[in-house]
């Protein structure tokens, strides 16, 4: 006669109703989830409000993820994301630049500026794919960059939605350093321009990071991290008659490669 614990390992190891999945490794990553939506760091009792499952359920996986590396115990009991979600979270950043680059490029021939897409990294904004413009023309927006967000149009798109309170909170870590005259620098005035992207639907960096830059921005919906598209060309050139017609042709690529991104299956190139 089977054993209870090796009941209690069919049960979590059997395919989850309607998916075809395993359901410990849904409710696995799950939790990761969870953990994540609550800043990287809870406790099992949280968890379990969270989810809904039990603490001896919780407590198995959490010693599992622990075992392997993606979660870690800390000295107060808590539990925190791991160091392994690290390498995952590179490699994954990378392969979304190259899902992204056909996208980019289509963004290229038909406003003719440079394509850029972002994503927030913590406190910092890291430039994770780019497909230039034909126009040759040096620009602070290149793969691999890290800029802080109040003085680019892809920060201001990224954060147009975080709870002032968050915003307050990101802005006093980082500090507001001027890149330029232009260079938003108070909190008030950072929140005044979120303000202004909730409204419009689409965020502009006006020589605030590099002079005679203007970049228009706006959000990838539903992304799995967040995400943001952009172009970048000369001031002269993204004019505000060209923003009228840049703008719907960015939010309908934001729009295709959501549902790129949100899909189960890889993109074709």
């Amino acid at each position: 006669m089977p054993t209870s614990n090796a009941s209690t390992t069919d049960a979590a190891a059997k395919p989850a109703a309607g998916t075809g999945g395993v359901q410990s490794l849904e409710r696995a990553f799950d939790l990761l989830e969870r953990m994540a939506d609550a800043g990287g760091e809870v406790g099992l009792s949280e968890l379990s409000s969270s989810s809904g499952l039990p603490l001896p359920t919780i407590h198995r996986l959490m010693r599992t993820l622990v075992a392997c590396g993606y979660v870690r115990q800390q000295a107060n009991r808590r539990y925190a994301l791991g160091p392994r979600l690290i390498r995952l979270g590179e490699s994954a950043s990378r392969l979304l630049g190259t899902w992204a680059r056909p996208y980019l490029a289509r963004l290229v021939e038909e406003t003719g500026e440079t394509a850029n897409m972002a994503l927030l990294d913590g406190d910092e904004i890291v430039y994770v794919a780019q497909v230039p413009s034909k126009h040759s023309m040096r620009m602070f927006t290149e793969v691999g960059r890290r800029v802080l967000p109040h003085s680019t149009g892809v920060g201001k798109a990224l954060l147009a939605h975080t709870p002032p309170e968050e915003v307050r909170a990101l802005l006093a870590r980082t500090g507001m350093p001027a890149a330029t005259e232009k260079t938003i620098t108070t909190p008030e005035g950072f929140l005044d321009a979120l303000r202004q992207v909730r409204a419009t639907g689409y965020a502009v960096d006006d020589n605030e990071q590099e002079i005679g830059v203007r970049c228009l921005a706006v959000s990838v919906p539903d992304s799995p991290t967040p995400a943001a598209i952009s172009i970048s060309g000369p001031a002269g050139r993204v004019t505000e008659a060209a923003t009228d017609k840049i703008v719907p042709i960015l939010q309908g690529v934001a729009r295709e490669l959501s549902t790129v991104l949100t899909s189960t299956s890889a993109p074709q190139s």
